[in-house]
């Protein structure tokens, strides 16, 4: 087991190699991530050249850099700390480049989504996967480690966050020691739920590798449930609807929609994502009024503006402002960047790991007088062409190599379907995400002002490991708020 030491050299590295300190983790890497597609790990390592120990990880001045959490159970990866941090940086960088990819099929409007659920039904998608399957697969997915290390590191960050929601439960002060509307917004909801579910739903009879199931369920949690997808299709389909919905608490709905799953279909791999997230310093509902937003195309919309007057980590470069919302475990967190006036397309197109890391590291703590909508969104997605176009080719056709999952090799993805919900107001953030892989055969001023009253982009990270759990565009007002 590690020592709170050897974590808080993770949690530094993670910052350096954000930073881009560590140099280049993209294509041109040394480290193969998938080796030969059996699962050996040939990696050569890459010096860093930062010291973790001269900077503050975090980048805010007020914060306490937390230890990274000690992993226990049979998912504690052996994992050299500078792999498990570019691990960390392909995580956040997947996510940017899922944005750029979702953002070009729809650019006039608002989407959500969740690159840790894509991430993770992919993941264990991946794990079936062989020779140039999987590697276009761990290109695509920005995996920097082997097949031997991957799926324990996921294992590994599925069960901190389920200690992250142990946690959760016990936050003894929902609204922060400075709030003076404690009595105002407190209602019976808890204050930090994050939850996050795997299952694999396969065909009666079929001749699935128990060496691949065991690994699913070693480091997923996810138990194969069997199913009559060659019998009773839709009956199938409606099962694993419903096992969705109850893991999100009813906001996702009808994940596989009517026709989805039929007597082709041999597997379906799915990940549900549930978070709720009251913030540490609430916004008073009395100051909550109507609002003009202007959307990417300049129409205007008058929509719920909150406010509040609070010290938050706030950052200002070139105009473009960053600032991050605390909830009240305090190891989550929302980080909205508003983009200079005019800018946002010019900002978006060049939205990298390294400019977030930059930001972030320029982040100090302010009084920010902040407004923002209130917004929920509702998105929905099939990322077959999406997948394609970020390399990940093979997995569709009859060329695909998942003889991992049955020793034959005859699967092959038939579609991946995204579903996500967010919803934030003056008490906080409620968001859900579900992902189903079907598998077929063959440096502030002292006081700032912060207008978020045009296009701009979120997220919601899990600060301690640095993984983005959802992320968002809001461009258009019109639709900004659902019923």
């Amino acid at each position: 087991m590690r020592t709170t030491s050897d974590r808080r050299t993770v949690l530094a590295l993670t910052g350096a190699l954000l930073a881009g300190a560590a140099g280049c983790l993209s294509g041109d890497s040394e480290s193969d991530p998938n080796d030969d597609g059996t699962g050996d790990d040939t990696s050569t390592e890459t010096e860093t050249e930062s010291d973790p120990g001269d900077t503050d990880e975090t980048g805010f001045d007020d914060y306490d850099v937390p230890a990274f959490p000690t992993l226990e159970l049979a998912t504690d990866p052996e994992i050299d700390e500078e792999s498990l941090a570019r691990q960390v940086r392909g995580n956040v960088d997947f996510s940017l480049d899922l944005l750029a990819q979702l953002r070009t099929e729809a650019p006039d409007e608002n989407l959500f989504y969740s690159p840790y659920s894509v991430s993770v039904a992919l993941a264990m998608t991946y794990a079936g996967a062989r020779r140039e399957t999987a590697t276009e697969m761990a290109d695509a997915l920005r995996y920097e480690l082997g097949q031997d290390d991957l799926h324990p590191a996921f294992g590994a960050l599925e069960a901190e966050f389920a200690r992250r929601n142990e946690d959760g439960q016990e936050v003894a002060n929902a609204w922060g020691e400075e709030n003076e509307d404690e009595d105002e917004n407190e209602d019976d909801g808890p204050a930090f739920e994050f939850t996050t579910a795997n299952a694999v739903w396969g065909q009666d009879g079929y001749g699935f590798s128990e060496e691949y199931l065991e690994l699913l369920e070693a480091y997923y949690g996810a138990g194969m449930e069997l199913v009559d997808f060659s019998g009773s299709p839709e009956e199938a389909r409606q099962q694993i609807n419903e096992w969705v919905e109850a893991q999100t608490n009813d906001r996702i709905e009808d994940l596989l929609p009517e026709g989805s799953i039929d007597a082709a279909t041999k597997l379906v791999l799915t990940n549900a994502i549930y978070f709720v997230g009251k913030w540490e310093y609430p916004f008073s509902e009395e100051d909550t009024e109507s609002g003009t937003f202007t959307a990417l195309d300049g129409t205007e919309s008058e929509v719920p503006m909150m406010f509040q007057s609070t010290k938050l980590s706030y950052a200002e470069i070139d105009g473009h402002q960053l600032v991050e919302l605390p909830y009240a475990n305090r190891d989550t967190s929302m980080v909205v960047i508003l983009p200079a006036e005019g800018e946002f397309e010019a900002f978006e197109n060049e939205f990298t790991v390294d400019r977030l890391a930059t930001m972030l590291e320029e982040a100090s703590t302010a009084i920010v007088d902040l407004t923002l909508p209130t917004f929920g969104i509702e998105s929905e997605f099939s990322l077959v062409e999406t997948m394609q176009e970020l390399g990940m080719e093979r997995a569709f056709g009859g060329g695909a190599d998942f003889s991992g999952m049955d020793g034959s090799g005859g699967l092959f993805v038939d579609d991946i379907v995204h579903q996500s919900f967010v919803e934030v107001d003056e008490l906080g953030t409620e968001a859900a995400a579900a992902t189903a892989v079907i598998m077929a055969e063959s440096a502030p001023p002292d006081h700032v002002e912060m207008v978020v009253d045009r296009p701009f982009l979120f997220y919601i990270r899990d600060r301690p490991t640095e993984t983005p759990l959802f992320v968002g565009r809001v461009v258009d007002g019109e639709t900004l708020q659902e019923d």
